[in-house]
C-alpha cells in the first residue's frame, strides 16, 4: 500500500512538474528577447503538452500580454479602454486591468515566419489523427532542419501505420536531397518498392546528380525501374478489376435478356427500356426520401423488380402473347414499346438527365497501395451481381416456377400435357426477366446518370453477352459477361474505347461463324406456339 501511495504521489508530482514547466516557458516569454523567445517556442513545441496549440495559437495573433502587476503572461483582449484577461494555459477568467498594467508580448517578422513550423512540430504529439495528418503535411511542405528532427523522433512514436509510413517516406525524400552519399543509400532502401509520384520524381532528379557516386546514381536507377514495373503490374490488376466489374454490369443488363430471350426465344428490344424504369425508380424514392440515399437504395431494389415486373407483364400479355413465333414482328413491336416508355420517361421527369445519390457507405475507394485504388460502389455492383445470378439460379434450378420454365423451355408439347399452363409460364417468365432488368437498373443508377437513354446503352451489348455465352443457358451468360467486360478494359488502353468494341465485336462474329450455338449451348425451344 505504502508503495503504492509513492508511486501515485510520484505520478502527481510529475505531472505538476510537466504542467509548471510549461507554464513557466510561458511566462518566460514576457520578459525574453527575439533569441529567448525562439528556444522558449521551441521548447513549447517539443513538450507534447495539449496545450501548446493555444499558446501558438495566442502568439499567432498578437494576443499574449505580460500582466506587470503579477508578471504573468496571460491573454489579454481589449475590451474599450481596459483589457479582459484569462489565462493562456486553462483559460481561467483573471478579471481586467488597465492599458498601463499589461505589456504586448512581440515577436520580429523572422520568429513570426518560423511561427507555422513550430505549430506543426507541436501538433506531431496532438490526438487527433486528422491534426497529425496536417502537421506532418505542414512539417514536409516546409522542411527545417528542427522540424525534421522532431518528426524522426516522433516516428517510432506514432501509433496510425500510415501516418508512419508517410514520415518514414517523407524523411526519406528529405535525406535525397539534403543527405550524403551514405545518408541518400540509406534512404533509398526505405524508398525501395515505393510508386508514388513523388517518389519517382526523386530518383529521377537523382538520376541526374552528377556530383554523386556512380553507385548511388546506378541504385536510384535500379529503383527507378523497379518502381516502374510495379506500376506497369498494379495498373494491370486496376485494368482487371475495371473489365470485373464492367463485367457484373454486363451481367445484370444480361441476365434478365437470358431468361426472355435465352428461354422464351423473344428478342425483347424494350429490355433497356426495363433497366432504366428501375433506375428511375431509384431516383424517385431518393426524392420521397430526402437525406437518407442508402435507405432509398436499398428500398429501390425490390421496389424496382416490381416496376418492371408489372410493365413487362403488361408487354407480354398486351403485345407478345399474340407473337410468339414471328421474332421479326416481336422486335418490331418491342423497338416500338421502348419508344413509348422513353417518350413517357421524357413527359413524366423531363428529358433531362438526373443525378441518384451514392449513399456515405459507397462513397470512396479502397486504396491497397499507392497505384492501385478498388472504389466501393464498383465493388458492391461486382458482388450484387453475383448476388443476383445466384438467386436466380437458385430459382430456376430448385423451385416450380423454375421447374415448369424448363420444362416449357425444352418441349411445350409434353410440358402441356403434363398439366402445365404454358402460357401462364410465359407470362411469370418475362415478368422475371423484366423485374431483373429493373434490378439491374437499380445499380447501374450508382456509376452513372439516369436519363430516357440510359437502356439503350447496354440493350446491343446485352444481346452480344447473351449469343456469345449461349443462347438459354445462364451459366454461359456469367461467363461470357464477364470475359467481355475484362477483354474490352484490357484492350482499350492499347486500342481506345471505340476500337476496342470494333475489335470485340470482329471477334463474336468470327466466333460465332464457328460456334453459331455460343460457349454453353442451351436447351432452347423448338417447338413453335
Amino acid at each position: 500500500m505504502l508503495i503504492l501511495r509513492a508511486l501515485l504521489l510520484c505520478l502527481l508530482c510529475t505531472g505538476a512538474a510537466r504542467a509548471e514547466t510549461l507554464r513557466d516557458w510561458v511566462n518566460a516569454l514576457g520578459e525574453a528577447d527575439a533569441a529567448e523567445k525562439r528556444e522558449l517556442l521551441a521548447k513549447i513545441a517539443a513538450s507534447g503538452n495539449e496545450k501548446t496549440d493555444a499558446v501558438f495559437d495566442a502568439v499567432s495573433r498578437g494576443a499574449l500580454y505580460r500582466d506587470r502587476r503579477s508578471n504573468a503572461v496571460v491573454l489579454a483582449e481589449r475590451d474599450g479602454s481596459s483589457y479582459q484577461l484569462r489565462d493562456v494555459l486553462s483559460g481561467e477568467d483573471l478579471g481586467t486591468a488597465g492599458r498601463r498594467d499589461v505589456r504586448r508580448v512581440a515577436i520580429d517578422n523572422s520568429l513570426r515566419a518560423e511561427l507555422q513550423s513550430l505549430q506543426a512540430i507541436a501538433r506531431l504529439s496532438s490526438e487527433s489523427v486528422e491534426q497529425r495528418a496536417d502537421a506532418i503535411a505542414a512539417v514536409l511542405a516546409a522542411p527545417t532542419d528542427a522540424a525534421l528532427k522532431a518528426l524522426a523522433a516522433r516516428e517510432p512514436l506514432e501509433s496510425d501505420a500510415a501516418l508512419q509510413d508517410q514520415i518514414a517516406i517523407g524523411l526519406a525524400l528529405q535525406a535525397l536531397s539534403r543527405g550524403d552519399a551514405q545518408n541518400i543509400m540509406t534512404a533509398l532502401k526505405t524508398l525501395r518498392g515505393r510508386v508514388d509520384p513523388t517518389v519517382r520524381a526523386a530518383l529521377l532528379a537523382l538520376e541526374s546528380r552528377q556530383e554523386l557516386p556512380q553507385t548511388v546514381r546506378d541504385e536510384a536507377s535500379r529503383l527507378l525501374l523497379l518502381a516502374e514495373n510495379r506500376l506497369l503490374w498494379l495498373s494491370r490488376l486496376e485494368s482487371l478489376f475495371f473489365g470485373l466489374s464492367l463485367g457484373s454490369v454486363l451481367l445484370l443488363s444480361a441476365v434478365g435478356l437470358a431468361i426472355t430471350f435465352g428461354v422464351m426465344g423473344v428478342i425483347n428490344m424494350a429490355h433497356g427500356e426495363l433497366i432504366m424504369l428501375g433506375a428511375y425508380t431509384t431516383w424517385v424514392l431518393q426524392q420521397w426520401l430526402p437525406g437518407q440515399p442508402g435507405v432509398a437504395l436499398l428500398l429501390a431494389i425490390p421496389f424496382a423488380f416490381l416496376v418492371s415486373a408489372i410493365v413487362g407483364l403488361i408487354i407480354e400479355r398486351g403485345v407478345i402473347r399474340f407473337l410468339y413465333g414471328r421474332p421479326l414482328e416481336t422486335l418490331l413491336a418491342t423497338f416500338g414499346i421502348s419508344l413509348i416508355l422513353q417518350q413517357a420517361v421524357r413527359s413524366i421527369f423531363s428529358p433531362l438527365n438526373r443525378s441518384v445519390l451514392t449513399p456515405e457507405w459507397l462513397a470512396g475507394s479502397w486504396e491497397i497501395t499507392a497505384g492501385l485504388s478498388l472504389t466501393y460502389n464498383r465493388m458492391a455492383i461486382l458482388l450484387f451481381s453475383l448476388l443476383v445470378f445466384a438467386g436466380l439460379l437458385t430459382l430456376m434450378r430448385y423451385t416450380r416456377l423454375g421447374l415448369q420454365v424448363r420444362a416449357v423451355a425444352q418441349n411445350r408439347a409434353m410440358a402441356r400435357a403434363l398439366g402445365v399452363r404454358s402460357s401462364r409460364v410465359d407470362a411469370l417468365t418475362f415478368a422475371l426477366g423484366s423485374g431483373v432488368a429493373g434490378v439491374a437498373g437499380v445499380a447501374l443508377s450508382q456509376l452513372t446518370n439516369v436519363g430516357p437513354n440510359l437502356g439503350q446503352s447496354y440493350i446491343i451489348d446485352s444481346f452480344l453477352v447473351v449469343v456469345f455465352g449461349g443462347v438459354g443457358n445462364l451459366w454461359g451468360t456469367l461467363v461470357a459477361a464477364f470475359s467481355l467486360g475484362v477483354a474490352n478494359k484490357v484492350i482499350e488502353p492499347l486500342a481506345g474505347a471505340v476500337l476496342a468494341k470494333i475489335v470485340l465485336l470482329v471477334f463474336l462474329i468470327l466466333f460465332l461463324q464457328r460456334r453459331p450455338q455460343g460457349l454453353f449451348p442451351g436447351t432452347g425451344r423448338e417447338d413453335s406456339h
